[in-house]
């Protein structure tokens, strides 16, 4: 696997992850609108869904985090079989290729957590905008 099909993955893999978040925030802030329910009621499920939301979210960061962390195994191992095969004679060679395994497995840990961290904070974000949402929806009532 060369370097654009990784990053194409992660990049998927975060497209992904930002489109299950804001999809079932939606749902989730439609569902609840559109119920006949007391104010009270409202934001008691506003409440349950936002954390059920922000624990699916991290539940799938924590996947994503876990497959780019055994991918850069993955990529350290073959690369380091690899080096075992190639040789005492090419001793240089092997040098570089623990270097790259090295380049990219860090490349790799970073990316994960760049993932993690995003659908996080995108995770936080839409709990934002489901407070708004229920704020605007107790005003909506009360008026």
């Amino acid at each position: 696997m060369n370097t654009e099909e990784t990053n194409a993955q992660i990049q998927g893999n975060s497209n992904l992850t930002k489109g299950i978040v804001i999809g079932a925030l939606l749902g989730a802030a439609a569902a609840l609108l559109f119920a006949p329910k007391s104010g009270r009621e409202l934001r008691s499920d506003l409440s349950e869904k936002i954390s059920a939301t922000a624990d699916k979210s991290k539940e799938i960061a924590n996947v994503a985090k876990d497959k780019v962390t055994d991918l850069a195994k993955t990529v350290s191992e073959k690369t380091s079989d690899l080096a075992d095969s190639v040789g005492s004679g090419a001793s240089q060679v092997m040098s570089s290729v623990k270097e790259a395994a090295a380049d990219v497995s860090g490349t790799i840990s970073e990316e994960s957590t760049k993932v993690f961290d995003k659908t996080k904070q995108l995770s936080h974000e839409a709990a934002d905008e489901v407070e708004k949402t229920a704020a605007n929806a107790k005003r909506d009532l009360k008026g």
